[in-house]
């Protein structure tokens, strides 16, 4: 039964990201192609790293991250922290998302995402329970 529930909450927290990553891809996607500047991301690239960081007895089992439709899983993690390589996004790209599950020790677990642009602290997201899947989506 346990290995039921995690396998259905990963499955959930993977179409979620999906859906968020494909409507990131979407908007990129339909932006002129002319020479103006777009408004988010002022046509430039950025660097981009993804954290995730559990409580004390947890084990991080797998991270999905990426930029606009571009996703990358990271899967057979172990342990209370995670960070991805260092991800240098295209000129103009739309949005960075990131999605990590994890098995906390009781109810009272947690489990924080981070994605860091730039150098820069930009967007958080929480869990908290024994069955945690934390994710965070920045617009640049």
């Amino acid at each position: 039964m346990k290995k039921t529930r995690i396998s259905q909450l990963l499955k959930g927290t993977f179409v979620v990201l999906l859906a968020t990553m494909l409507m990131g891809f979407v908007a990129s996607c339909s932006k002129d192609d002319d020479d103006t500047p777009n408004v988010n991301g002022a046509g430039k690239s950025h660097k981009v790293v993804f954290k995730a960081i559990a409580s004390g007895g947890s084990d991080i089992d797998v991270a999905v991250y990426g930029i606009d439709g571009n996703p990358t899983t990271a899967s057979s993690l172990s342990g209370t922290t995670w960070s991805s390589p260092e991800v240098t996004s295209e000129k103009g790209a739309y949005n960075a998302n990131v999605a990590v599950n994890a098995v906390g020790t009781n109810a009272s677990s947690t489990l924080k995402v981070q994605i860091w642009v730039d150098g820069e602290l930009k967007k958080e997201g929480t869990s908290s329970g024994q069955y945690l899947s934390a994710s965070a989506s920045y617009v640049f």
